[in-house]
């Protein structure tokens, strides 16, 4: 008989790094690659995920990812992330990302996601993760907010996936887009 993993606090596994943005992490513009950014954060979430669980992790899928302020070569970058929601072997860790000019002082808040984390042991199998203890008013909305995220995303899921999805449902919907539809008479759904 297989025992329930125990329980630990979001404090327990929390991660935070920083790193000094440098010019080869800069895109065509100058500003910061955010691809750049979003492997640090694929890395943050790792870290997190792995420290929760114990094990290693991998990335299950990343839930809006929006890059809010451009960051400057020169600026201090710094990651925050925690253990938001825990399933049986998912984990949704919640990413805060900042940048601080470092000769003014002056901090702000450029990106925060989601990345869905897997446990998995030696030979590749998810396995289950501790659970969560939530211990302030803010670990309780963001585990919440996790509940509806993922409510959401199945919901999405099942309404485009489902066989009887037809695009002729929603072509009232584009009237408000910049689309023109030019499609030929003999078009099948």
């Amino acid at each position: 008989m297989q025992t329930s993993k125990p329980y630990t606090t979001v404090d327990a596994s929390k991660i935070s790094i920083s790193e000094l943005m440098l010019p080869s992490h800069s895109n065509f513009s100058g500003k910061i690659h955010g691809g750049y950014i979003l492997n640090l954060m694929d890395q943050i979430a790792f870290a997190c995920a792995s420290k929760h669980s114990k094990t290693y992790c991998v990335t299950a899928s990343v839930n809006t990812v929006d890059f809010l302020q451009p960051i400057e070569v020169g600026e201090l970058v710094t990651m925050k992330a925690s253990i938001n929601f825990v399933g049986k072997s998912s984990m949704v860790v919640g990413i805060r990302v900042e940048a601080e000019n470092i000769q003014t002082g002056k901090k702000k808040h450029c990106n925060s996601s989601y990345f869905t984390m897997i446990a998995k042991n030696h030979q590749g199998e998810s396995i289950e993760v501790p659970g969560l203890i939530l211990n302030d008013k803010v670990e309780v909305k963001r585990f919440l907010k996790s509940v509806k995220r993922i409510e959401m995303k199945k919901a999405q899921a099942a309404e485009f996936d489902h066989a009887s999805f037809s695009h002729t449902d929603y072509l009232s919907e584009l009237k408000n887009y910049r689309v023109k539809i030019d499609l030929p008479e003999n078009y099948v759904d």
